[in-house]
C-alpha cells in the first residue's frame, strides 16, 4: 500500500536515506527548503507514491550491494538490501513520470547500478595522484565538462569537492554521461543522455553550501522540479478541457 503524503502546498521533494537521519540528511532537507521546496523523508522499505513527489535526491549511505552488479563483496562494508530495493523501486517510478533525480555519493552510485553499471568496491589504494583519506572539506580536485549540466551551473571547469566514500562507479551505465572526473580519472559525476533531468555527485555538495556553485546543484534541481511539475499540471489541465 502506498504511503501518503502530507498535503502541502507548493513543490516537494522526496529525500531517500537511512533509517536514522545524519546530518548530511539535515543539511539536504535545509538545501532543498532554502530554494522553496518542501521535502519528504523516505526511509528503507517505505511505500512512498512517488507520483506525489515533484522531485528525488538520493542521498548518501551504505555501500550498494555488489549482487546489483553481479559481483561478489570483496571489502568489509556496511549494506543496506531493504534501502537498495526501495531506491530500485523509487527510480523506475520517478523514470515512468520523468520528475527530477539528484543522486549524491551512494545515489550516484546506485543511479549508475540501476542503468546497468557496475561499481569499484574501493577506489582508495588504487589512489596514485590524490589523498588517501577521506575529505569533508573541499581539497579534491575535480574536472568538470563544460558542456554538462553541471558544467553550465559551477563557476570554473576545475573545482574542489570532498570525498567520504570509498566506492567508485566503474563501468559506465546505460544512456549515461561521465561529466567530471577527479585527478585519479575515476568518476566524480554522471548525467543521463534522455529527456529526464539526471544527475549524480561523487561528492556530498550538501557539506559545501558555503559554496555558490555547490549551492546552485539544488537550487538547479529545485528549479527542474517546479518546471516539471508545471508540466504535469498542464497536461492534466488539458486532459480535463478534452
Amino acid at each position: 500500500m502506498a504511503e501518503e503524503l502530507p498535503e502541502k502546498p507548493g513543490l516537494t521533494i522526496g529525500i531517500s536515506g537511512p533509517v536514522r537521519r545524519s546530518l548530511a540528511h539535515r543539511l539536504i532537507n535545509l538545501a532543498l527548503r532554502l530554494h522553496g521546496a518542501n521535502t519528504h523523508y523516505i526511509r528503507p522499505g517505505s511505500h512512498t507514491d512517488v507520483s506525489l513527489l515533484d522531485g528525488l535526491v538520493l542521498s548518501g549511505g551504505t555501500h550498494v550491494h555488489p549482487e546489483l552488479y553481479g559481483q561478489q563483496p570483496q571489502v568489509t562494508a556496511r549494506y543496506d538490501r531493504k534501502r537498495d530495493s526501495t531506491d530500485h523501486r523509487l527510480l523506475i517510478q520517478a523514470e515512468a513520470i520523468n520528475i527530477p533525480v539528484l543522486g549524491i555519493c551512494r545515489g550516484a552510485q546506485f543511479i549508475n547500478v540501476f542503468h546497468g553499471g557496475t561499481l569499484c568496491q574501493n577506489v582508495t589504494p588504487l589512489r596514485e595522484h590524490t589523498r588517501h583519506r577521506p575529505l569533508l572539506l573541499p581539497l579534491q580536485t575535480v574536472q568538470l565538462v563544460k558542456d554538462s549540466r553541471l558544467g553550465r551551473l559551477m563557476p570554473a571547469t576545475v573545482i574542489g569537492a570532498n570525498r567520504i566514500h570509498s566506492q567508485a562507479i566503474k563501468r559506465l551505465g546505460r544512456n549515461l554521461r561521465v561529466t567530471a572526473l577527479d585527478n585519479d580519472r575515476f568518476v566524480q559525476a554522471i548525467e543521463n543522455t534522455g529527456a529526464q533531468w539526471l544527475m549524480g555527485v561523487q561528492w556530498h555538495p550538501e557539506y559545501l553550501l558555503y559554496h555558490t556553485g555547490h549551492r546552485h546543484i539544488f537550487s538547479h534541481f529545485v528549479h527542474a522540479a517546479r518546471g516539471r511539475k508545471l508540466e504535469r499540471l498542464e497536461s492534466r489541465y488539458s486532459a480535463f478541457d478534452q
